[in-house]
């Protein structure tokens, strides 16, 4: 479970723990996989800290490596790991750009790969990306066509990968949240930038509220579990309907 220390990443983490999975959690930040693991074990729950950066091969291979050496296997692979910028697409900096991609697209890939070798030589294995509604539709009123666009690629990206590998045992899905009322959010849009731009979301979102991570959780259990072993490539929208506009 890559992205695992915090957000989204940190509520898949323990919702897998509790539905009995032991737990792989994976982040940038030892201190943050540190404190989520230590959570899970003090819930009763089995569960490891690594550290990787995802646009590392070595170091996603380096995650796998130690995952098997620990438990001598790999069933679910969770690729949650992302970063989001707002930049005016005229001006946007090449480096952010390709930021924004390595860490949301090009390290999705590393991860199933690695994941994949595993998984494809023991004939069954289940992934699951974390995609975003923006995946689907032109976010605005935010400029964050990088976002958008990375996003779509873990989109293609899990059908892709589901149509190679299903015939081996593997399948790939994705989760696409809308709005998440994590921490990191919750400071955003108590920022002036991020008030204003609130108003516009609740707007566009028919149910009028931001998803609790809890919210999220069930679609995940669900595609790491035997009760989708008839399901690949495809994507769960999770957004209070804010795509059906």
């Amino acid at each position: 479970m890559t992205g695992a220390g915090s957000g989204i990443g940190r509520g898949f983490a323990h919702a897998l723990a509790q539905a009995g999975a032991r737990v792989a959690v994976v982040d940038v930040s030892a201190q943050a996989a540190e404190t989520v693991a230590n959570e899970i074990t003090e819930a009763g729950a089995e569960a490891i800290a690594l550290t990787a950066d995802v646009t590392s091969t070595d170091q996603v291979q380096k995650m796998v490596d130690t995952i098997i050496d620990h438990w001598g296997g790999l069933t679910i692979g969770v690729n949650n790991a992302g970063i989001a910028g707002w930049f005016d697409s005229e001006t946007m900096p090449e480096a952010e750009w390709r930021k924004i991609m390595a860490v949301n697209l090009d390290g999705v890939f590393y991860c199933a790969q690695a994941e994949g070798r595993v998984m494809l030589e023991a004939g069954y294995g289940k992934i699951v990306n974390t995609a975003s509604m923006s995946a689907h539709i032109a976010n605005t009123p935010q400029n964050q066509a990088a976002y958008n666009t990375s996003k779509a690629g873990v989109l293609h990206l899990t059908r892709s990968l589901a149509a190679e590998w299903a015939p081996r045992g593997v399948r790939v899905n994705s989760i696409s949240p809308g709005y998440t009322k994590t921490a990191l959010v919750e400071q955003f849009i108590n920022e002036p930038i991020g008030a204003e731009k609130f108003p516009h979301w609740m707007e566009r979102t028919p149910m009028g509220k931001m998803a609790e991570v809890s919210d999220l959780v069930g679609a995940l259990v669900y595609l790491a579990s035997e009760a989708s072993d008839f399901m690949t490539g495809q994507d769960m929208i999770i957004d209070g309907g804010y795509c059906v506009w």
